[in-house]
């Protein structure tokens, strides 16, 4: 399969009110975005409270998730091991548990140094059995990737894409995919960060966003008129969407954020989120109600697989 490129959402975890894994809500979240239109989905990254999982939820997750999908859809896998050996612990099992592609932090909380960080990607992209994302988030791992460091990264066989989620994007996808085109490489370069900048991200050499799950089909159409040349409405509609975006990235709550609107559009049933995540406060939790009322999306029906 070729690296996914387009929309692909990182899925929240569904928890029950009790904060064990709701395998059925996530069924229906995963059905959501097919119906969205998704090109692909991801599990264990930020937005997954990946940190805050065991390997059997992992394994059930992606069993779950590609029993839903079925066979063609792509799904990556997030690894944040501190180290070459859990990183690479985490890729095989995601690897046999049928994703196609891993997103692979680097190391932390120890800092690598440059060198320490070629050969991590080495190791990883040499053992993990499926190609690696490099996932570039410095506020997360405190690793600095300079568009030097990335382009040696590019040069590992088996490290075949990149999302960029260091700030701002916009300018460091744009020397990332120069400094690609001026040396004939094939790196695919995907956005993150909630999709913030997502047009400026795509104009500036990004084939891909990977935001949170909970707006996949506002944003289809959005990518959708941006690449039809419709660019007025795509901006139109991606301002109308930027202030639930940001709410998105609030710090210590994002994962609170996502999965009250999901519960809200009718698509899980609990809001639940797991430590270190906190729930909503009372600011965060009025102005969400005000944004979403603003914006009016579409209610949802969990367990169904035609949403309207």
């Amino acid at each position: 399969m070729h690296t996914p490129t387009g929309l692909i959402p990182i899925l929240a975890t569904p928890f029950t009110d009790s904060g064990e894994l709701d395998l059925p809500s996530l069924r229906s979240l995963v059905e959501f975005q097919l119906a969205s239109g998704v090109d692909g989905v991801a599990v264990f990254g930020m937005a997954s409270e990946g940190f805050a999982l065991t390997a059997t939820e992992r394994a059930s997750i992606l069993r779950e998730v590609r029993d839903v999908g079925g066979a063609n859809i792509p799904i990556i896998a997030g690894v944040s091991g501190g180290s070459t050996v859990t990183a690479l612990e985490q890729a095989r099992a995601a690897a046999d548990g049928s994703a196609d592609q891993v997103m692979v932090l680097p190391p932390c909380p120890t800092k690598p140094s440059p060198a320490q960080v070629l050969e991590f990607y080495g190791d990883v992209a040499d053992g993990a059995g499926v190609p690696v994302m490099v996932q570039d988030a410095v506020g997360v791992t405190g690793v600095t990737l300079d568009v030097s460091a990335i382009s040696q990264l590019a040069q590992i066989s088996g490290v075949t894409s990149i999302k960029v989620e260091s700030p701002p994007t916009p300018p460091k996808i744009a020397a990332i995919s120069k400094d690609r085109d001026s040396n004939n490489g094939d790196l695919v370069v995907l956005g993150g960060l909630n999709a913030q900048s997502l047009i400026e991200e795509y104009d500036n050499g990004a084939v891909g966003t990977m935001p949170a799950c909970e707006f996949s089909d506002v944003l289809r159409p959005i990518l959708d008129s941006l690449a039809a040349g419709r660019r007025d409405d795509a901006r139109a509609a991606f301002n109308r969407l930027l202030p639930l975006i940001h709410l998105g990235v609030r710090p210590g709550m994002a994962w609170a954020v996502h999965k009250e609107v999901l519960l809200r559009r009718g698509i899980i049933a609990s809001a639940a989120v797991r430590l270190p995540a906190r729930t909503l406060d009372s600011v965060t939790e009025r102005a969400l109600g005000e944004v979403l009322g603003d914006l009016a999306l579409p209610q949802v029906r969990v367990g169904h697989r035609v949403f309207s």
